[in-house]
């Protein structure tokens, strides 16, 4: 079995605390293909990762940790995320390479490799911790477009085969965790369904019908956009179900069976979905 979460938010939509909740009831594997950090709004978990001489954030350490629990594993954050970005703060009206507004893509890790923006202000602790002396720096929106192409789109496809081969390892279920509010992270997989997440609410779609509106808002691969979001996905796809997520206080948050035991209702409509 395997389920998508993504959100209906682009920020604290509650996807991780959900996940990591999923991840105890089933004793399942947690993966987030893409994921990012800001070295000024997360500057503790940004500093932590690179005194380790390493690049994660902490959705990817709340995946690992809770995965090596449910499963009686040992996984590393950058078992389960293919891609991490660093931002920083870019005060003005430049979008820069990326297009965001006000924050600036500062690198990439792609795997165990790096990519760096030639135009940012990529941090001494960065330069210092991280093999960054030979990775290919991007001035262009081309020559970024160029090294996705070399880099980021072989280990996506890299990856999806790790969401399986891992799945075959254990014998169980993988959940696949999105970023911001992005329908879907990776392409390759097949979902059985799809947990659509907000702040007090969970949306159940059914995998198959979702990702062929996940085809439809986007277009076809050669022509649509690379990133589709959720709403325009969720306009064109029913729920099968919907539950209603009660708040949790920090320490339940952190807690993946506290979240199980909490959300059960939810992850029980979710899980009738599957069965389907």
């Amino acid at each position: 079995m395997r389920i998508l979460v993504a959100g209906g938010e682009r920020v604290d939509a509650g996807k991780t605390t959900f996940t990591t909740g999923l991840l105890s009831r089933l004793g399942a594997v947690g993966f987030k293909p893409r994921a990012g950090n800001d070295y000024w709004f997360d500057h503790d978990d940004y500093r932590h990762a690179v005194s380790e001489g390493r690049l994660y954030g902490k959705d990817a350490k709340r995946l690992a940790d809770a995965s090596s629990t449910a499963c009686d594993a040992d996984f590393d954050p950058e078992d389960l995320n293919a891609v991490h970005r660093l931002w920083r703060p870019s005060p003005g009206p430049d979008t820069g390479l990326v297009g965001q507004a006000r924050r600036q893509f500062v690198l990439d890790r792609v795997g165990e490799s790096f990519v760096v923006n030639a135009r940012a202000d990529v941090p001494e602790s960065a330069r210092k911790a991280l093999p960054l002396a030979d990775a290919p720096a991007v001035e262009s929106v081309a020559q970024l477009d160029e090294i996705t192409r070399q880099l980021h789109l072989p280990m996506f496809e890299g990856f999806a085969e790790r969401v399986r081969e891992l799945q075959r390892e254990t014998g169980g279920t993988a959940v696949v965790e999105s970023y911001g509010d992005v329908a879907l992270p990776i392409r390759g997989l097949s979902f059985d369904a799809v947990a659509v997440v907000e702040p007090g609410r969970m949306r159940a779609y059914d995998g198959e019908r979702f990702l062929k509106a996940c085809e439809v808002a986007g277009g076809s691969a050669r022509e649509g956009r690379l990133e589709v979001h959720t709403d325009d996905v969720t306009d064109l796809a029913d729920p099968k179900a919907t539950a209603r997520l009660p708040a949790l206080p920090s320490e339940d948050r952190r807690d993946p069976a506290a979240v199980a035991r909490a959300y059960a209702d939810a992850f029980g409509e979710l899980l009738a979905v599957t069965e389907a």
